[in-house]
């Protein structure tokens, strides 16, 4: 891993650690835009991992961007949520439990433009991979 990336992963670990830590009070809002924090299940370990994401809202549902930045490779949370979408969403204090869908490509074509208005940089990662970046629909179990 190069300095840079190692720099990248300890400020993400610490935002969301502050998230959960405060419940939410600290790291929901971030550079001007929400976040929340997804746990997953890793795909090899079975633990649960926790990642802090810019989201949009959709309706009911909210709206994550698996970017990494522009990166070749999906973000690791993104794999681990095809191999079992069943996740757990913190936004702010609350607390509940949802299924993660990838967007189908109609509905990526109308979620896209949202997400690129709430952080503008999608659309320069988009430009740096071959890797078509996915959009991400969570809605809440019932």
């Amino acid at each position: 891993m190069t300095e840079v990336q190692d720099s990248a992963i300890e400020w993400v670990s610490k935002h969301t650690r502050q998230y959960v830590e405060s419940d939410g009070k600290i790291g929901h809002m971030w550079n001007g835009v929400r976040c929340l924090v997804l746990t997953t299940t890793g795909r090899t370990s079975g633990d649960n991992r926790r990642n802090a994401l810019i989201y949009g809202v959709d309706g009911d549902k909210y709206v994550i961007v698996g970017s990494k930045g522009g990166d070749k490779h999906h973000p690791h949370w993104f794999l681990n949520l095809i191999a079992d979408p069943n996740v757990r969403v913190q936004v702010g204090a609350e607390k509940f439990d949802a299924t993660a869908d990838v967007a189908s490509p109609e509905e990526k074509q109308r979620l896209w433009p949202m997400m690129v208005e709430i952080w503008p940089d999608y659309d320069k990662y988009q430009e740096k991979t071959f890797r078509d970046i996915p959009v991400i629909v969570l809605e809440r179990s019932r």
